[in-house]
């Protein structure tokens, strides 16, 4: 499934308006967008499928690291 960051930012703001924390609720928004199957499918294009699996790796990581921050933050 693919959606722009526009597109999903009414969703997250009723998931906040429901009580999700703000840190979840960005960590969804990032990894929604930053590791979608469309992403992937134009990266194979230009990278091999061990530095795909590096990037997927590095951006998950990051935006799990992320979503505790502003959960312990805010």
């Amino acid at each position: 499934m693919y959606s722009n960051v526009m597109a999903m930012i009414p969703i997250i703001e009723s998931l906040i308006g429901k009580g999700l924390p703000i840190g979840t609720s960005l960590a969804f928004l990032m990894s929604f967008t930053a590791v979608s199957l469309p992403e992937m499918i134009i990266l194979k294009k230009v990278l091999k499928n061990e530095l795909i699996a590096v990037f997927v790796s590095i951006v998950a990581i990051s935006i799990i690291f992320t979503g505790y921050l502003f959960n312990i933050l805010l």
